[in-house]
């Protein structure tokens, strides 16, 4: 199983951006998916995450700005990002929790620019 982030880009700030992130097969246990960022020189921290009965956790430098989504038949995690800050610019990565070790995609470069 491969977790595929997309949605990326460059962003002036203010606007808004839109992350998805779907299993190529299916996660038998699956408990919780996640999005994570890493910021060059820094260590990767927890942004938002989201359980399958739908209980949502935010870091609290997002919260307000941020939403976590999930589709439960699709083992897809999606991130609405409104408001963005140049503080926001990092590599985003989902992660999916289940019942082996966890798996993490790629990651997706989000640029906050004017």
């Amino acid at each position: 199983v491969q977790l595929q982030a997309s949605g990326g880009g460059l962003v002036q700030p203010g606007k808004s951006l839109s992350l998805s992130c779907t299993s190529s097969g299916s996660i038998p246990g699956l408990s919780k998916m996640g999005w994570y960022r890493q910021a060059p020189g820094k260590q990767r921290d927890l942004v938002a995450d989201i359980s399958r009965s739908g209980n949502t956790n935010y870091a609290d430098s997002v919260k307000g700005r941020f939403t976590i989504a999930m589709d439960n038949a699709k083992n897809t995690v999606y991130l609405q990002m409104n408001n963005l800050k140049p503080e926001d610019t990092a590599v985003y990565y989902c992660r999916a929790v289940w019942l082996g070790p966890d798996y993490w995609g790629k990651g997706t470069l989000v640029t906050v620019s004017s």
